[in-house]
């Protein structure tokens, strides 16, 4: 399995699985969330708030009941969430959904290193941040990375190295150090880093032969679909287009939309229900609505990403290549618990313009590619017209 394939495999998490799941996105592809869209995400107060979710209600009464009782209401509140069944519900503390907030604005506490796990368990540095301390350290893409903190990561899954590298277990924060065992060839040896604040750039534009335009968005984070906009108002006149969400696993909903409006003319991107209220989500008009597009899309798509493969592949805006994506088209809403944790639940589900539901079943592409994808994205859109 590769690391972009990291979402294909979902599973009941414990608090920190889950957790590392959102995080381990943002250093290997996006930041996975489907949080309630708006003018802006509401904070967990507002929100509290304004849910009446009797699954909501039933944490937060497990939680302050704990709390009375002298234990630990995060532990009692994810204890609720395991019986509720909730396949997305998590349960952070107060620290770990600062640094949630913070990686979907496009910041996180890391080291800089891009992970995927190889077929025969290695995990191998796929990606070193610019001016990130392994960087500076001398890692380079393609080092094999044999430990953390003394503790062999060959065989784990993709997240769990993400947890270890960034400190989840222990809410580390910028400063503190964490011990890396490398490889490159025959060479072994191990370096002590300190973790910063780092920025991701979510949204990368590369051009093809033919004056292609790829756009890659690895996660819809604060200003990524300004970006994509901006990106598309650039390409060359007529210019075929190829968005590339391979491995991103969501993020804000409202980037999304903001993203799906670059190639619409206003109209439907998604509905969605919280707690049976029915709602919809519209792209703002002024789109560009005739350059070729095609959506390329794997199993690591998910969220918010999806709601936009959705949105172009309804409306015959793009023809989606790849391969089936993630499935996770779930509302997540967030509520401060007594002892100031939060519970992020499922309040609701979304839904495609045509009403297709995504949850549990994902986007089918219109043509299925296993293989060189992007080489056969260009040969799809070389067939749509003018590039």
């Amino acid at each position: 399995m590769s690391g972009r394939d990291l979402f294909c495999q979902p599973r009941r998490l414990r608090r920190g699985a889950a957790l590392t799941l959102v995080f381990a996105s943002v250093l290997v592809a996006g930041a996975a969330t489907g949080s309630l869209p708006g003018p802006e995400r509401k904070s967990a107060s507002d929100a509290a708030r304004s849910s009446t979710s009797l699954h909501h209600e039933q944490v937060a009464a497990a939680a302050a009941e704990a709390m009375a009782d002298g234990k630990s209401p995060m532990e009692a509140a994810e204890r609720a969430v395991s019986r509720s069944g909730d396949r997305w519900g998590a349960v952070y503390s107060p620290g770990e959904y600062e640094e949630f907030e913070k990686a979907l604005d496009g910041r996180y506490t890391g080291v800089g290193l891009w992970a995927r796990r190889e077929r025969d368990g290695r995990i191998e540095v796929s990606k070193v941040g610019e001016g990130s301390p392994a960087a500076s350290a001398g890692i380079r893409a393609g080092d094999r990375l044999r430990s953390v903190d003394g503790e062999k990561v060959d065989g784990l899954p993709v997240t769990e190295v993400v947890s270890l590298l960034r400190g989840d277990a222990t809410d580390a924060a910028a400063g503190t150090q964490v011990r890396l065992g490398l490889e490159r060839g025959t060479r072994a040896w191990s370096l002590t880093l300190r973790r910063a604040t780092l920025s991701t750039h979510s949204v990368t534009v590369d051009r093809l032969a033919g004056a292609v335009t790829v756009i890659r968005v690895d996660s819809f984070t604060k200003g990524s679909g300004d970006t994509v906009r901006s990106a598309v108002r650039e390409a060359p006149d007529g210019a075929g287009i190829i968005l590339d969400l391979r491995g991103n696993s969501g993020g804000l909903v409202t980037e999304a939309v903001t993203a799906a409006s670059a190639f619409l003319d206003g109209g439907l991107v998604a509905t969605y229900d919280v707690d049976g209220d029915q709602r919809a989500l519209h792209a703002e008009p002024g789109g560009d609505t005739t350059r070729p597009l095609v959506a390329l899309v794997d199993g690591g798509t998910m969220s918010a990403a999806e709601l936009v493969t959705g949105a172009l592949q309804d409306r015959g805006r793009a023809v989606v290549v790849g391969s089936r994506t993630f499935g996770k088209g779930s509302v997540q809403m967030p509520s401060r618990l007594p002892d100031g944790s939060v519970a992020e639940l499922t309040v609701g589900h979304y839904r495609t313009p045509s009403g297709r539901e995504v949850d549990g079943h994902g986007i089918k592409p219109d043509l299925k590619v296993e293989e060189r994808a992007l080489e056969r994205a260009g040969t799809v859109l070389s067939g749509l017209g003018p590039t």
